[in-house]
């Protein structure tokens, strides 16, 4: 990369993650000058410690549907631009080795830091330049952009907010983003934390603390929408993927539910039982299905005052309430974890400001937004990721 020191440029892109740098190398490779700043030494953290350090950067199954947004629609155009088979074949190009894990995630076999090099290499051409720890402390606008710097004065014709949410602060993040779109005329959605894990402050915490490691596959719902996957006890609350993807639907002080049970309709597993099972315990019985630390909480939860008792004793009524919380068992989280542990930001720059073909803003030429800056937030799975790519080349072909 060039990194001689020209104030002139054709493009400047604040935030190299993964979307400033798809941005950055597209629009190079157009003949455009870019300078890509970043106020973080290291470029790229969020790609590297993400899915493990093995990157899930993208999925098999992309869609519309993944994604969530005011504007459910506003993603389609650049998504439908820049698929997920294009990411696939720019990786497969790079030989970096993958493979495939449930839901049609993609990883990388070997490291995360596969990704970040391929795309710093393709950065690596002239026309780009790559300045971190470079903190921008004033923008304006008079014909071109002008950033002030801690690193001098730069002008564009084209300006590109490439500087994500709130998630993970600990890394870098800031409001910056959504405080250059208001300064500009923009609007700006609330925002909140995505992807992110339940806590509770009821009695809830100290049960879920003393299942703390505890796993297992269930059906949660909240609002109409539903996700089976992994749910996983804490000792703040709940996590594990079926947690994270309800989250982005979750709004405070609303229940969620969870069927413990996704697979079996429990009435009619229990009323077959007292046929077949007659003489067995219901706590036992129960043990068979559920991890039984977690059947014991169950009983002290006066879920199951029968649970001593074998079930051929137990009124037919009773099994079907317990039935009736074994597969929907409702629970009233009292919040998240917050940005500290959310994997992305929900809201922020309002997409109904920017057109969908380029990411231009309406009201302001030449100023773009890409990435979780803006209002589109993706499911769990390498959905986010994938904007960040789709987002990032559709502004790269037009700034």
């Amino acid at each position: 990369m060039r990194d001689e020191a020209v104030n002139q440029y054709d493009v400047i892109i604040i935030g190299a993650g993964a979307a400033g740098l798809m941005c950055a190398a597209t629009a190079a490779r157009r003949g455009r000058s870019v300078l890509l700043l970043d106020n973080s030494r290291k470029v790229g953290k969020k790609i590297l410690m993400s899915g493990g350090g093995r990157c899930n950067f993208t999925n098999l199954h992309v869609e519309p549907g993944n994604y969530v947004s005011q504007n459910p629609h506003f993603c389609k155009s650049a998504l439908k631009r820049y698929t997920q088979w294009d990411f696939v074949a720019l990786v497969e190009r790079y030989r970096i080795a993958y493979h495939e894990r449930d839901h049609g995630q993609l990883f990388c076999n070997e490291s995360a830091r596969q990704i970040l090099d391929m795309l710093l290499a393709e950065c690596d051409q002239p026309g780009v330049t790559l300045r971190t720890g470079c903190e921008v402390l004033e923008i304006s606008h008079v014909e071109q952009y002008r950033l002030h710097s801690s690193d001098g004065d730069f002008r564009s014709a084209s300006l590109v907010v490439a500087t994500g949410g709130l998630s993970i602060p600990s890394m870098g993040s800031s409001g910056f983003g959504y405080t250059v779109a208001k300064q500009f005329g923009l609007k700006v959605l609330p925002q909140q934390a995505g992807l992110v894990p339940f806590t509770f402050s009821d009695r809830m915490k100290e049960v879920t603390a003393r299942l703390a490691g505890i796993s297992l596959p269930v059906s949660m719902s909240t609002r109409g929408h539903a996700f089976s996957e992994q749910l996983l006890f804490t000792h703040r609350g709940v996590s594990g993927p079926v947690v994270l993807q309800l989250s982005n639907y979750w709004q405070t002080g609303e229940p969620v539910s969870i069927n413990l049970l996704p697979e079996i309709v429990a009435d009619e597993w229990l009323l077959n039982l007292k046929k077949t099972h007659p003489r067995g315990l219901l706590k036992n019985l129960l043990a068979k299905q559920l991890p039984r630390k977690l059947v014991k909480e169950l009983i002290d939860l006066n879920w199951v005052k029968w649970s001593e008792r074998p079930i051929s004793e137990i009124p037919d009524q009773v099994l079907c309430q317990v039935a009736g919380q074994l597969n929907g068992w409702t629970l009233k989280p009292s919040g998240t974890e917050g940005y500290r542990t959310a994997e992305v930001t929900r809201g922020g720059v309002d997409t109904d400001e920017l057109s969908s073909k380029t990411m231009e803003s309406k009201c302001q030429p030449g100023l773009f937004f890409i990435g979780e800056v803006m209002d589109v937030t993706g499911h769990l799975g390498g959905f986010n990721f994938q904007w960040a790519w789709s987002s990032g080349y559709t502004a790269g072909q037009f700034v």
